[in-house]
Formats: structure tokens, sequence, C-alpha cells
């Protein structure tokens, strides 16, 4: 169905290792813009270069896979496009909003990049009217020039700042790798971080070596580990989703239903 309206997944692109059981469940996270990168972070294996033009009629096909699979929640993420002015914040918000004039509208959550610290850019998309705004930080400060090198912690920071300034009831959501040199407190400390600019639920797993292309897994967390950072999180007043599968689109539907409290309304509902 993803191949018919000639879209991707990044949970192929990107080598997921949660891909099996997300696509037995019906569930995948559409990768727009193309699967090419401008950008070549350390971690990630899906290839950069120079894009090709966006497709116009992507938002429109894009709408059409969704209705075809049932979705309830969708989750849309992109490769990021510096080459272009807006990042390509506004075909972001065309996408969704071709998934908010269903009937019913699915939940629409997006995984943006930081387009360049550009607020006008996250504007755009904010505009369109999604349910999750989610960016991912993805490591801690110290980490950035070795593995996300085009990047910049501060601009991580801004962007969900400002949703949750400029649209308080939509949900924000940020995620995390360990596994990339980090300490425990560096990670506690970006969860202080993102607890001070409003962000509402964090992801944080393992990070696996996707190729031999890839920066090397430094060490892998024990799950005592990750039960301590979801312990710590939560005392900040934040929704963390930790363990070594999870990913920042891993089970996205369940952490929005339990966040805005429609988990318990369902329970309620059905007895």
């Amino acid at each position: 169905m993803v191949a018919s309206g000639r879209l991707h997944t990044v949970c192929d692109e990107a080598r997921c290792p949660n891909r099996s059981e997300c696509f037995s469940r019906g569930t995948a996270t559409f990768l727009i813009m193309g699967d090419v990168c401008t950008r070549s972070c350390r971690y990630c294996s899906i290839a950069h270069g120079r894009p090709r033009p966006l497709d116009p009629e992507e938002p429109r096909e894009l709408a059409r896979v969704a209705v075809e699979m049932g979705l309830k929640h969708v989750v849309v993420t992109s490769v990021d496009r510096d080459d272009l002015p807006d990042g390509g914040a506004a075909h972001f918000a065309a996408v969704v909003r071709e998934l908010r004039a269903l009937q019913p509208p699915p939940a629409v959550e997006v995984l943006t990049p930081d387009f360049r610290g550009d607020l006008a850019s996250v504007d755009l998309v904010v505009g369109a009217g999604p349910d999750v705004y989610n960016h991912n930080v993805e490591t801690v400060p110290r980490l950035y020039p070795q593995v996300r090198r085009q990047g910049r912690y501060s601009w991580a920071l801004e962007v969900l700042g400002h949703v949750a300034r400029s649209a308080p009831d939509m949900v924000t959501k940020s995620g995390i790798m360990v596994g990339l040199g980090e300490t425990a407190e560096e990670v506690h400390e970006v969860l202080r971080d993102l607890a001070r600019v409003g962000c509402r639920v964090v992801t944080i797993g393992q990070y696996l070596r996707p190729t031999g292309s890839q920066v090397e897994v430094t060490r892998y967390w024990e799950p005592e580990e990750f039960v301590e950072l979801e312990r710590y999180g939560r005392g900040l007043g934040l929704e963390v989703i930790a363990g070594p599968f999870v990913r920042s689109s891993y089970h996205a539907e369940e952490a929005y239903l339990r966040v805005t409290g429609a988990e318990d309304k369902s329970a309620g509902a059905t007895g």
C-alpha cells in the first residue's frame, strides 16, 4: 500500500528494529519529501546527498494510503531539506491539512527537522493543526559535534519551547538515544531542559548501529537503567517511555492517548 503511493517509511529507510512488529499491527511512520537527506548524522542510515524536487501529489497520496490502511494515528516525519528556503515546512503543513480533512480525521503526529531554528517555518507546521509536535533532541549537548554536526542542541530546544508557548494545547514530544557515550547525569540534564521548555512526552531508546558505516555503540544500557530514567523524568512531570527498543514513533498512539487522558476515558467507556 505504501509503495502504491510512491511513499517512503522511516521504518525501512532507517532500518528500525521494530518494523516487523509495527507493520504487523498496521502502523507505519511516513517519511515525506523523499528518501535523501541533506545532512549526514553519524547515527543515521538514511541516504544523504542532493534530494529530488518535492512531489506536489505526495500530501494527497499519503492521505489516500492512510485511509486505505485504516490508520487512526498517523505519524509523519521527513528527511532534512536544508536545500529549501523553509526547510520543507509548507510541504509538511500540506500533508497535515490533507490528513485533517479526512472523515473521520486521524490523530496526526509530526516529527519535524529543526528547520535550523527558523521559528517561522515551525509556525507553518503548527498552523496546520497537528495533534502532536515531535522534534528529537537525539543526544546530549556534548556529543552533538561528534554525531549531529549539522544540528544544534539550542535549535532543538527553541523549536519545542516555541511550540509549547504558541500552541499550549498541542502535545510536544522529543526523543533521546543512549549508547553514544553519554552519562546518566547528562541524560538527566536533557530531561530537565525538556521539562523547562514545556515538552510533555519523551522517548528514550538504545542506539543500535544500523550498518557498519555509522558510529559504533559505546555501551548497552541495562533495562534497570531505562526504568530509572522513566522514574526520573516522571518526577519532572514528563511522560517518559524508555526501553532498549523504544523509538520516537514506537507505540505513538498509546503515548498520545495516555498524555491527553483519552486512554482513561476509553477504558471507562468500555467498563
